[in-house]
């Protein structure tokens, strides 16, 4: 029992020490990294909202148009982000609730049938960085700063080894944008959590 003990420890101790050595590899090698363009993974990234209908959370999606997303690993403050999303491709969960999110009086998707993000400045921190923007929707444009995180994508579960996922957090006010229907019903407050993960151009 006690070799039996001994050889997982032994094992354990080995694959944490491979683990290390090969994410210190990784950032060793980002250290020289320069500015690399990434393009979107669509089918394996998600861009999610959650709103609250009569104080219950409820949870959105919405797709992705297009994408121009630039990666300096070394100096994550010369990255930036240009995103394109398709509000008339948004979804709430339930028929209804899709509809009048989609209306004149929320997001107005027949005059406005996308958002746009555009990064103006990245601040790195502890936990990654920090991404402030420009967000315009229904035509109208403020200041945005978006929590990132940065993971490194694992082969052995599908992932791209030379690719990387990104978790975006942040909250907005659509009121701010003049989305301003059913104040009664839905609030005011929309958090967002988007999941993208992006691998070099070719």
């Amino acid at each position: 029992m006690k070799r039996q003990f001994e050889i997982w420890r032994y094992t354990g101790l080995m694959k944490a020490f491979l683990f290390i050595c090969l994410n210190l590899i990784w950032i060793s090698n980002s250290a020289f990294a320069s500015p690399v363009s990434y393009e979107l993974d669509q089918d394996r990234s998600r861009v999610s909202f959650i709103y609250y209908l009569n104080s219950e959370p409820r949870r959105g999606t919405m797709p992705v148009a297009t994408s121009e997303i630039t990666i300096d690993l070394a100096n994550l403050a010369r990255s930036s982000v240009r995103v394109s999303l398709q509000a008339n491709g948004a979804r709430t969960g339930f028929f209804l609730a899709t509809q009048a999110m989609q209306g004149p009086n929320v997001l107005d998707t027949r005059n406005h049938p996308l958002i746009r993000f555009e990064s103006l400045r990245v601040r790195p921190n502890a936990q990654g960085a920090e991404i402030t923007g420009n967000l315009t929707v229904r035509g109208i444009t403020r200041p945005v700063t978006l929590s990132a995180r940065l993971f490194r994508q694992n082969a052995e579960t599908g992932g791209d080894p030379s690719g990387l996922s990104i978790v975006l957090t942040g909250s907005l006010r659509r009121s701010d944008f003049g989305a301003t229907g059913y104040p009664n019903l839905v609030s005011d407050k929309i958090n967002l959590r988007i999941l993208v993960r992006i691998s070099p151009e070719n």
